[in-house]
């Protein structure tokens, strides 16, 4: 008897549940209707279209598959050798090939439809942007690996090069800005963007794919570095922690003149900027061998061969009082 009151108590709990769920359910579908009846109103955004918009998603696994076609065997998810080698990346490239040609053209029918521009051949043109792209890869190799050895040179905690490749933050947000960089040059849409703030979101590092970077570029530990659009930056540059290249503050009408216009500082060959120096303007020009300190803050140029650096600070020491 205890038992089976026991089970109709708890049937009538279910029941009394299941009850209150649809209740709550009855009423979602007046919200969606009143989701959909303000979907196109001025303050809102949306992308309704027969068209899709590049995929985030998909951006973020042609990244994973670059990675493991820029660096063999590092990333791969089998055991890479000799024998094995060829058909591994050339399963691997026509895969890649296929996926960010979509992508591309993805983006730029995105844009023709929402902005309503004559027609360009979209197809055609991903197509040749990511056919592109796999032939400059042997390119993009050996400028990583300048950059590998630049890291290595740089930071006497790095044991070899394997280290560097697998788990510094600076080398990926590097690549991927890298990657990037080359599809804006071929004029690719959004997709680069997409990119490098995927790079952002993992290693904290942010770089505009606009930026122009030289050779042998070396970011230390990375958190907090930001590079905006306009930067250029020469050879054999090495930045640290929480480094912020960026554009002086502006209005909003100022931000719709400058907009296309250089907004940010240029950075010559062999300068070093340690963590948290912020560097801002586009005619400010750091020169060549230049070393800038920690915490600096600069809105104007410095010459060739200065150090800059903020007086050290007085510390004061008092004993506690018990």
């Amino acid at each position: 008897m205890g038992k089976s009151g026991k089970g109709k108590n708890v049937k009538g709990e279910c029941q009394r549940d299941i009850s209150i769920t649809y209740n709550f359910r009855d009423e979602i579908p007046r919200i969606v209707d009143t989701i959909v009846a303000l979907h196109d109103q001025d303050d809102r955004f949306c992308h309704i279209s027969p068209e899709p918009a590049p995929s985030r998603a998909l951006v973020m696994e042609i990244i994973r598959r670059a990675m493991r076609i820029i660096y063999p065997g590092y990333f791969s998810e089998t055991c890479m050798d000799e024998v094995n080698m060829r058909y591994y990346l050339g399963q691997e490239v026509i895969e890649f090939f296929q996926l960010l040609s979509e992508q591309i053209t993805t983006a730029i029918r995105h844009d023709c439809v929402r902005f309503d521009l004559v027609c360009t051949n979209c197809e055609e043109r991903g197509q040749r942007a990511a056919l592109q792209f796999l032939k400059d890869i042997p390119n993009l190799q050996a400028v990583l690996a300048k950059d590998i050895i630049a890291a290595h040179e740089g930071d006497p905690a790095s044991k070899y090069f394997d280290e560097i490749i697998f788990s510094y933050p600076g080398l990926f947000a590097i690549t991927v800005y890298r990657m990037a960089h080359h599809l804006l040059e071929q004029g690719v849409p959004l997709v680069p963007r997409i990119m490098t703030e995927y790079a952002h979101t993992v290693t904290g590092i942010d770089i505009h794919p606009g930026v122009h970077i030289g050779e042998s570029f070396f970011i230390d530990h990375g958190t907090g570095v930001v590079i905006g659009e306009t930067t250029t930056i020469g050879n054999r540059v090495r930045i640290y922690q929480g480094v912020t290249l960026g554009a002086l503050s502006l209005s909003k009408d100022e931000v719709e003149r400058l907009r296309n216009k250089k907004r940010h500082p240029t950075i010559e060959d062999d300068v070093i900027i340690y963590s948290n120096a912020t560097i801002l303007g586009g005619k400010t020009v750091i020169g060549a061998r230049s070393v800038i300190g920690g915490n600096v803050w600069l809105t104007e140029s410095v010459p060739p061969d200065t150090t800059v650096f903020l007086k050290k600070p007085e510390l004061v020491i008092t004993e506690k009082t018990r």
